[in-house]
């Protein structure tokens, strides 16, 4: 889907951006072109990690990913595993399995209080989508 994140973001050239979702998935079940999707995503982050040409490595909502049965927790473990010391990489994502809480250098959880769009406020162009 599209995001104004992507938007925001074009402002910075050295930022790259891969997309590997096909689909809203979290109203509907994964289907196997979803699982492929996230499984092709899983090989190119491999590839970046093991090139350590990136100082930060941002693997956005992997956790929601890893919730949905894209592809299992020990793949991500053993791939963080392969991390180069220099390289920082940041998992987001609500649902984050305890198995990356052994793993991680930081945790930060955040947590919805109050949001506008319980009170029927759709989602705004520029901020939300």
């Amino acid at each position: 889907m599209h995001y104004s994140e992507l938007d925001a973001l074009k402002r910075f050239p050295e930022i790259k951006i891969r997309q590997y979702g096909l689909d809203c998935f979290i109203i509907n079940k994964p289907t196997q072109k979803d699982i492929d999707a996230a499984c092709a995503g899983l090989v190119e982050v491999a590839k970046v990690i093991n090139e350590n040409n990136v100082d930060v490595l941002i693997l956005d909502e992997i956790c929601i990913a890893l919730h949905y049965h894209l592809f299992e927790e020990e793949e991500i473990i053993n791939l963080l595993k392969t991390k180069p010391e220099e390289m920082e990489i940041v998992l987001t994502g609500r649902y984050a399995p305890e198995a990356l809480y052994e793993i991680a250098d930081l945790i930060t959880e955040m947590k919805e209080i109050k949001h506008y769009y319980n009170d029927g406020v759709q989602a705004r162009k520029g901020i939300e989508f």
